[in-house]
């Protein structure tokens, strides 16, 4: 019978804090879906726990999309990240379990095999060029055939995303990991952010590794919403002599109408939605074609159900995908990225960052990178195992995004 028996919350942190939805059919099908939330983690731990399981006991797992519409509308309170994780896990952990019923790897159930694998871009950094350029050639050692570029800015002691800056801990950033803040109380550790530097700098570092590394390698760029429209459209204007595969989140990505300006003024390809929640929040930048490429993640839009219910609406305007992909999404949503990437037609490049060995050690893979490219594997289902064991010797540790200020001290978007 596939009724659900069970469904159970799991918190670990192997090396960063995961949430996991575990649920069980009658026949004994486990399906598992991701719910992590970075740095609220415990808030989408608890909705799980006291408002959803409690509504899915004796539902019948194979109903997937009345089971979404039904926490969705149900609710009354909707969309959120809080929500729409905890949606995400639910429905990633029913088309798990509807694939192991069908004994096929997921991405059959959702139209078969586009392509044979997903192109993969990976995070290179540095404090300076030449650090930067050789993050560069490590990962092209390891195969990737697109590279993000993060740099250091001069003057400023950490910048978020690169990999070699310490934070308030200690530790680097070698996968952006939230941090754990200094003191006697975990704290959001607070970073100085100079926007003139940036706009100064970051064009000179890309006409360094255009000059060392030439013109046909893909490389794209993350602004992590600390420009205005003005600011945005002249770092695009900037950078169009080097031929971007994307700029990332050029300014915040609330206000839609925004990338209208940016639009305008520059020819560089645009990415952004890593922070929406919902098809609804992309309904402008979409219907004007206002970005070349939908962010979103799984694990915070809803799940396999509804990103690709945005996804196909991308493709009626020649928009693809770029799947939000770092490390706090857990190996359970990253394979259902995998999954979806192989099978849609509008696919663009999926962010992959390599989990830790301990995370790897908690969660059992079949996904594999090979030349570049990302395949989500042949086992059935999703393809991700939990090892219970392997979940006890982690317990949560309260982490944060970093946040940061201007030099007068005003707080900023990162």
């Amino acid at each position: 019978m596939t009724t659900i028996k069970s469904a159970e919350v799991i918190v670990t942190s192997p090396g960063r804090n995961f949430v996991t939805l575990q649920i069980t059919t009658e026949d004994g099908t486990i399906g598992l879906g991701d719910a992590t939330l970075n740095g609220r983690e415990l808030a989408v731990a608890v909705y799980l726990a006291d408002h959803v399981i409690p509504l899915l006991k004796g539902r019948d797992a194979m109903n997937v999309e009345d089971t979404w519409q039904y926490l969705y509308r149900g609710a009354y309170w909707r969309r959120g990240p809080v929500t729409m994780a905890a949606i995400a896990a639910v429905d990633m952990a029913l088309w798990d379990i509807k694939a192991k019923v069908a004994e096929l790897p997921l991405y059959q159930l959702l139209g078969g095999q586009s392509r044979t694998g997903a192109l993969a871009y990976g995070h290179a950094s540095g404090r300076d060029v030449e650090e930067l350029k050789d993050s560069i050639r490590a990962h092209l050692e390891l195969g990737y055939k697109a590279i993000r570029v993060q740099t250091g800015i001069p003057g400023l002691d950490s910048v978020y995303g690169v990999a070699a800056s310490a934070g308030g801990d200690g530790d680097r950033y070698d996968y952006e990991p939230a941090r754990r803040g200094a003191g006697a109380r975990a704290l959001p550790v607070e970073e100085t952010w100079d926007t003139r530097a940036y706009l100064r700098h970051v064009p000179t570092v890309f006409e360094e590794v255009r000059h060392e590394f030439g013109v046909e390698l893909p490389l794209l760029h993350d602004g992590h919403h600390r420009m205005t429209p003005r600011e945005a459209a002249q770092l695009g204007r900037s950078l169009e002599p080097y031929d971007l595969f994307w700029l990332e989140d050029c300014t915040p990505a609330e206000d839609q109408a925004a990338l209208r300006y940016v639009r305008e003024h520059t020819t560089t390809p645009l990415a952004i939605g890593e922070v929406f929640n919902s098809v609804h929040d992309y309904q402008t930048l979409i219907t004007e074609r206002l970005v070349d490429y939908v962010r979103s993640a799984v694990t915070h839009t809803g799940g396999i159900t509804h990103l690709k219910k945005l996804a196909d609406f991308a493709s009626i305007y020649g928009i693809r995908t770029g799947f939000h992909g770092p490390t706090d999404v857990s190996p359970v949503g990253q394979a259902a990225h995998l999954h979806l990437d192989l099978a849609l037609h509008n696919f663009g490049i999926q962010e992959f960052m390599r989990h830790s060995d301990d995370t790897l050690e908690v969660f059992r893979t079949s996904y594999r990178f090979e030349d570049g490219l990302l395949h989500p594997g042949e086992r059935i289902g999703l393809g991700v195992e939990l090892d219970r064991e392997a979940v006890r010797r982690f317990s949560y540790d309260p982490a944060y995004l970093p946040v940061n200020r201007l030099a007068d001290g005003t707080m900023h978007d990162w």
